[in-house]
């Protein structure tokens, strides 16, 4: 039986890129679900040889309680169950906020500087991995540090029982995982140009607010540069993920 890997998408257009790419590669079956839109989640007993992919999103897993984001809370709840049972998980950018919130972390604003001022990371960067490859089969044939998009103005704070895997300069939270089922990043390694067109034009006054109005061309023109190695670095990091996540449905 072939693995389904369970696609959580908030917005139309943030969709799951490169993962399901090489999803596809591996012969998985994808199944998208828009809890936005009304969709039901299954109920994880239900749900053998299946990877949860969960997505990112312009709003914040904080904003949940607000009338026209109560779907956002549903969501919260089925993924605590979702990891309460140990099934496999890989969660970007608000999908990591979700899963570490979902475990008994928490999320706040991003802030730096003395006094703290909020900060909205945004732009192709460096993180470098914290953790010893030898010991992390994750960090395992990766260079030192890897580029990713930034996009986002939150910061997770991480459970106890998480295990830091790789920071950003002004973020340190930006890859983790909790034991071997669940996996989670606040940057982008899963993107493509195409992607990083549709996002700029639907984010375009958040783009703007952060790197003034020559924003949307300086990401364009950062990628022009930076774009085939991030996808590299990105396929190696995902094709070591699904190989655990995959590894780790023949034991749940």
């Amino acid at each position: 039986m072939s693995t389904t890997l369970l696609v959580i998408q908030h917005v139309h257009h943030e969709g799951p890129e490169l993962v399901g790419q090489l999803a596809r590669e591996r012969g998985m079956t994808l199944q998208t679900l828009r809890p936005d839109r009304g969709d039901c989640l299954p109920n994880p007993s239900e749900c053998p040889n299946s990877i949860a992919l969960v997505l990112g999103g312009p709003m914040g897993v904080n904003e949940r309680h607000q009338s026209d984001l109560h779907w956002l809370q549903t969501e919260l709840n089925w993924l605590m169950a979702w990891h309460q049972q140990r099934r496999p998980v890989l969660g970007i950018c608000l999908g990591a906020q979700l899963l570490a919130v979902a475990a008994g972390g928490c999320v706040k604003p991003l802030q730096v500087g003395a006094p703290p001022q909020q900060l909205k990371e945004l732009g192709l960067g460096a993180i470098h991995w914290v953790a010893d490859p030898t010991h992390e089969a994750l960090l395992q044939g990766q260079p030192s540090g890897s580029l990713a998009l930034h996009w986002h103005g939150d910061r997770i704070h991480l459970p106890s029982d998480a295990t830091l895997l790789g920071s950003s300069l002004h973020c340190a939270e930006q890859v983790f995982r909790i034991g071997d089922h669940a996996i989670g990043l606040q940057c982008h390694l899963e993107i493509n140009r195409d992607a990083l067109q549709r996002w700029i034009a639907n984010d375009h006054t958040y783009v703007m607010s952060a790197l003034g109005p020559e924003g949307p061309e300086r990401l364009m023109r950062e990628w022009r540069w930076l774009g085939d190695k991030l996808q590299e670095q990105g396929r190696h990091f995902f094709n070591t993920a699904l190989d655990q996540l995959q590894e780790c449905c023949k034991t749940r």
